[in-house]
């Protein structure tokens, strides 16, 4: 065989592994019942093992080395500068690290939906306190030699992004964003949507609004979730989950078109691509800007409710459904405690706050004891509130009990890339919002198919998302969007 035809067969191998452990991770969240969280932590602590010593393998880097020494086309260069720097990264790990950060991750999710549950800190502390050691180990051996450890976590979910970027781009958005909450702070709020509906209307109401957006059910499934979250378990193979609030339709609607829209990314990957490893997202701030378009530009405009009040009107006969109504509910600008309930303008400084956390973890300034009274010393400072208990604080999150330190930035990256798609999307398909009034989603998803799902991941995110949008300003293209859609529901402008 040829060293690329080698290549392929061993990561078609690598990615049968790796759905495999996914297919195990979406059960631990959805299915298993909780006493099997110890034999379930063995059985992927061993696969990521497993895993882990066969891409790591010499035979692997050999491969590599004598295809870059050969004649490829662009297809194959991308492919291999791609396992290039995942090999290089990974060979530096022991495989005991991997196991024991794969066990934790396990017991630490666990410890937290039961710690979360009783509203106790002080039961998830140790599990996490092992994480945060085992995450700083790792940072220590995988990037040897960055500017800051933290670079080292954030290269796993989107490469070459740094501290030294994040930190003046977050400092422009907190003022940018501190001078918009200023001018609507004053203002009268819209009435929150709060109308109580039952828990299977819900549902029925979400597998509708999936299906409109064009998540394709023959190749996916919806299920619930403590926490909602999507993966692609292989090709043709893509899990998302929800959660629904009696009096709270909104939220959970919510939750569903986000996760829709990391699906359709996942469905729309180029799995003819199978074997190169390019049939990946282009980064997890890409994954993001998916999933925080649907959900924020799309999920929030008038348009949209306008196609959804009829829709609701069909599942609760005789209810009122008024698309003005909910469009201003969906809109409304509040500091909040958490993250996943924030309003667009407000989101990003919950993601400020957890940089800033994740940022003194990896120097070492915070361990888990003290992360329950820095957590309400950020959000008093940023946010401007402050949690009554760890429940709505300091453990509101999942991230941290599965070890995905480094993985929040990822989420504003993402809103900044939507933001300068929306513009370039309404650029190139001008009657938009007409479409989205009819609930016809497929012209967005086209565009969004060609510029960004179907590229996978031949390009780095950044090179991706400047290829697309050129030489635009996302932070301005955010902040005129809060001012354009939230200053018009409040009545202010810049």
């Amino acid at each position: 065989m040829t060293a690329w035809t080698q290549l392929t067969e061993r990561v078609l191998e690598l990615d049968a592994l790796a759905g495999a452990t996914a297919v195990l991770e979406w059960d631990q969240q959805t299915q298993m019942p909780p006493k099997g969280a110890g034999s379930r932590g063995t059985q992927t602590s061993y696969l990521q093992k497993f895993y882990h010593e066969k891409f790591t393998a010499p035979a692997f880097g050999d491969l590599l080395a004598t295809l870059e020494a050969s004649p490829l086309d662009e297809q194959q260069r991308a492919a291999v500068r791609l396992h290039r720097r995942r090999y290089d990264r990974a060979v530096r790990v022991p495989a005991e690290l991997v196991q024991a950060l794969a066990g934790a991750r396990t017991e630490g999710f666990h410890a937290w939906v039961a710690a979360k549950e009783a509203d106790d800190f002080g039961a998830f502390a140790p599990k996490l306190q092992r994480l945060l050691d085992l995450s700083r180990e790792y940072a220590a051996i995988v990037a040897p030699g960055v500017a800051h450890p933290y670079d080292a976590l954030l290269d796993e979910y989107d490469p070459g992004t740094t501290v030294a970027d994040l930190r003046p781009m977050f400092e422009r958005l907190a003022t940018e964003l501190g001078t918009f909450l200023d001018a609507v702070g004053p203002r009268p709020h819209p009435a929150a949507f709060d109308r109580k509906l039952d828990l299977e209307g819900q549902r029925r109401l979400s597998d509708r609004v999936l299906r409109d957006l064009g998540f394709d059910m023959q190749g996916g499934r919806l299920d619930k979730s403590a926490h909602p979250f999507s993966i692609g378990l292989g090709a043709g193979d893509v899990r998302v989950t929800t959660r629904y609030f009696e009096d709270n339709v909104l939220s959970g609607l919510g939750s569903t078109i986000h996760e829709c829209g990391h699906g359709m990314y996942e469905q729309g990957l180029p799995h003819d691509l199978a074997g190169t490893g390019l049939n990946q997202a282009a980064g997890m701030g890409m994954h993001e800007s998916q999933s925080r378009f649907w959900e924020n530009f799309i999920g929030r405009s008038l348009p949209f409710y306008r196609y959804l009040a009829p829709r609701m009107a069909g599942i609760w006969p005789g209810e009122d459904f008024d698309p003005e109504s909910m469009y201003r509910a969906a809109n409304r600008v509040e500091r909040s405690l958490i993250r996943v309930e924030a309003d667009e303008a407000t989101y990003n400084l919950h993601i400020i706050v957890r940089f800033q956390l994740e940022v003194a973890i990896l120097e070492g300034k915070l361990q888990a004891a003290d992360l329950p009274e820095a957590w309400n010393d950020a959000y008093r400072r940023v946010v401007g509130v402050v949690a009554p208990s760890p429940k709505t604080g300091v453990m509101q999150d999942v991230h941290w009990s599965s070890g995905y330190f480094g993985y929040f930035p990822s989420y504003t990256i993402g809103n900044l890339y939507a933001a300068s798609f929306a513009q370039c999307m309404l650029r190139d398909v001008p009657d938009l919002w007409s479409h989205v009034e009819r609930g016809e989603f497929a012209p967005m998803l086209a565009w969004l198919r060609e510029k960004v799902h179907h590229q996978g991941i031949r390009h780095d995110a950044r090179d991706l998302f400047r290829s697309i949008v050129g030489d635009r300003d996302p932070v301005a293209d955010l902040v005129g969007h809060l001012w354009s859609r939230h200053g018009a529901v409040y009545g202010v402008s810049r």
